[in-house]
């Protein structure tokens, strides 16, 4: 079914449509310097298109949640944790429901994190639910920035990561990214190059006027025409809009930002004592002792280390007599008995952390506190679930070895698989390989299989039952034949 968007009026009088199911498949790009009428096409394009398509917008600054009161869209919050959002968002691909993502109020590196984690619950939602849906992101280039800026290497790649997923993979998965930026020049390249339909606004620096001209196919002295264009005027170009560069301006639009633009008021009629009210030095309050602001109060992980490091003198005395190995069986027991609870595996490491200090302290595991990345290493190892005998082996010191190659996050899972190779077990289903990621979507864990594959790690093949074997060359092992998408044994056994 082909739907015409009215979008204003084209160049010559003629009614500008964008054809809103080529737009599903080939994705737009919007750019304009602050004040060129970016967010009112943005604004345009959602109320035109609220009836025939499901919405997604990703909104850093609050001004899209007043299309709620009009068109139904849900405002999610996203002071939320990320494991929060991404199941919100794959809920939303479920029920088809449109969202505004509200990040007002966030940093920008919080900002980044939550749009990573809800753009990718998007994108992992299940093979059923992959509807048609219109994913706005106004300010992309703080979510894809071209060069690495104040905020974390993590945050930045994270971000960046889902942004390329929208703009290159998104489409087979029904999702079609409308991305909007004040300069070209901010915005990752591979994340502009995916895009096939262009409006471009007014902008006045060289070096963004000629990369819009190079997007527009255009000779670069026809880019001094973007520092001439009025507010709401663009130039459109691409399958969806047109095959040739088309002057057009923005219609008029039903809903308004929380924002406005700032407008000139007359000042205030001046007092009389106007010299007297501003030179006349008001009367000093009596002297106050101020007093230092107390110190921050120790976070919760430092205050358990320290109750952990707390013992009686006796207690110390006997530290150096510590048997190494019954501390380290005893430490393993304990992230054993964390490991029990089924839901371990979603929790963040920070939890699961504090909550072995809290344990050790009532096991009395004498010896030094455990550190976090030790900690983050040992449970990796335990996860594993490597009886004794096999241990001690010199293929799985080799295993562990290789693991160290990898993130902390992933190094459990390579272990996981690295186990079952050792015992001959069949392969790991995606289902469990996901739980031992933290997480429930099947297909992170599909692609934490190809990344270590790419790294070297390890080779994947299907035999001709259609079952899955990982080999490990660098051990010269395998696992056995198993199932990938079989439940998860801790699933099953919830269930019965």
């Amino acid at each position: 079914m082909q739907v015409g968007i009215d979008m204003g009026v084209a160049q010559g009088g003629a009614e500008a449509r964008l054809d809103l199911e080529e737009l599903l498949a080939t994705r737009l790009l919007v750019q304009g310097n602050s004040g060129s009428g970016k967010s009112h096409l943005l604004r345009r394009l959602l109320e035109q298109s609220a009836p025939w398509v499901q919405q997604c917008i990703v909104d850093p600054e609050g001004d899209f949640v007043t299309l709620a009161d009009k068109y139904g869209h849900l405002v999610v919050d996203a002071s939320r944790s990320e494991a929060e959002l991404t199941g919100i968002a794959a809920r939303v691909r479920q029920h088809r429901v449109s969202v505004v993502l509200s990040l007002e109020g966030l940093d920008v590196e919080q900002q980044m994190r939550c749009a990573a984690a809800f753009l990718g619950g998007l994108f992992d939602a299940d093979r059923d639910y992959w509807y048609p849906m219109l994913v706005v992101v106004d300010e992309a280039q703080l979510f894809a920035p071209a060069i690495a800026g104040e905020v974390s290497d993590e945050a930045r790649k994270l971000s960046l990561g889902a942004m390329t997923n929208l703009m290159c993979r998104g489409r087979k998965r029904g999702l079609a990214g409308v991305i909007a930026t004040q300069r070209l020049a901010k915005l990752a390249k591979n994340v502009a190059a995916e895009a096939s339909n262009f409006l471009m606004g007014r902008t006045f620096l060289d070096i963004d006027m000629a990369r819009a001209a190079d997007l527009l196919g255009m000779e670069r002295r026809q880019a001094e025409m973007f520092r001439d264009l009025a507010r709401g005027h663009f130039i459109a170009l691409g399958p969806a809009l047109s095959r040739r560069p088309l002057p057009m301006v923005i219609g008029e639009v039903e809903t308004s930002a929380r924002s406005t633009s700032p407008k000139l008021m007359p000042l205030p009629d001046a007092p009389a004592d106007a010299r007297e009210l501003i030179f006349t030095r008001a009367p000093e309050p009596a002297p106050r002792v101020r007093r230092p602001p107390p110190p921050p109060p120790p976070s919760t992980t430092d205050l358990l280390a320290q109750l952990v490091r707390t013992q009686a003198p006796q207690a110390r005395a006997e530290e150096t007599s510590i048997d190494e190995a019954e501390r380290e069986a005893a430490l393993d027991g304990v992230i054993r008995e964390l490991l029990e609870d089924r839901d371990a595996s979603f929790r963040s490491v920070a939890v699961l952390y504090q909550d072995f200090l809290v344990r050790c302290r009532i096991r009395r595991v004498r010896g030094d506190v455990l550190a976090l990345p030790a900690f983050r290493r040992k449970l990796a190892v335990v996860r594993a679930g490597v009886d004794a005998e096999a241990a001690g082996s010199e293929t799985w010191q080799h295993a562990l070895s290789l693991s160290t190659q990898l993130a902390d996050d992933v190094q459990g899972v390579f272990l996981v698989l690295a186990r079952a190779a050792l015992e001959g077990a069949p392969c790991p289903s995606d289902a469990a390989l996901a739980r031992a990621y933290g997480t429930h979507s099947t297909g992170r864990a599909r692609r934490l299989l190809a990344y270590f594959e790419e790294r070297g790690l390890l080779v994947v093949r299907m035999d001709l039952r259609n079952q899955r074997v990982v080999a490990f060359p660098d051990l010269a092992t395998e696992t056995g034949p198993g199932n990938p998408d079989a439940p998860d044994f801790d699933d099953r056994a919830a269930a019965e």
